[in-house]
């Protein structure tokens, strides 16, 4: 599986309380935090459900 480098590029103030709670599980919560992470189809669905606050690159 390929590795994921996940990074913070927007704010999360107005995010809804899940949207939230999946940003810290991934470990982000200020922006230009970077992780990464293996890709599986649950790391998947958390990043699609806050694509909007992320940026996404297969390393």
């Amino acid at each position: 599986m390929a590795v994921l480098k996940i990074t913070q590029v927007r704010s999360q103030i107005g995010s809804t309380n899940k949207q939230k709670a999946t940003l810290k599980s991934l470990k982000l919560g200020k922006i230009s935090r970077t992780t990464e992470r293996e890709e599986s189809p649950a790391l998947k669905g958390m990043v699609k459900a806050v694509s909007h606050l992320v940026k996404v690159e297969v390393i």
